[in-house]
């Protein structure tokens, strides 16, 4: 067996890899979902959220994973089997569309863009002053 074989069987083994995570967490987020799952970064004033909200939230998950492992296993195929124009167009275009996708089931999970901070829970200190978070030293 040479090289092209193995890089060709081992991307072919992390496709199947995406796919499995996207199966197996498409199934196993049923039943989280039904038992309640709630993520542990909720803010406090916010509500509990829906069956249906909460197995969209597990869903979006499983298939960013498996988005991830399916652009690995084009990567490998694409740059390690000899590279031609057309085949790295392909490539570039295949990782454009699923990055779209990517970025898009993160706005849809989280409620932000990946780069965008994550909005933090209370912006306010216990009197209602403004708490200062890049100092280390406590406040007298």
């Amino acid at each position: 067996m040479d090289f092209q074989h193995i890089i060709e069987a081992v991307g072919k083994l992390v496709d199947f890899a995406g796919v499995a995570v996207m199966v197996i967490g498409a199934v196993v987020s049923i039943p989280m979902a039904l038992r309640g799952y709630q993520p542990r970064r909720l803010p406090a004033d916010a509500e509990r959220m829906s069956v249906y909200r909460a197995y969209r939230q597990l869903l979006g998950r499983s298939i960013l994973l498996g988005l991830e492992l399916l652009v690995a296993a084009d990567i490998i195929r694409t740059v390690a089997v000899a590279p031609t124009y057309e085949s790295v167009g392909v490539l570039a275009l295949i990782v454009l569309i699923r990055t779209f996708l990517s970025f898009s089931l993160e706005l849809e999970i989280t409620g932000h863009w990946p780069w965008q901070k994550e909005p933090s829970q209370s912006r306010s200190g216990p009197e209602g002053g403004s708490v200062n978070r890049d100092s280390t030293v406590p406040e007298t």
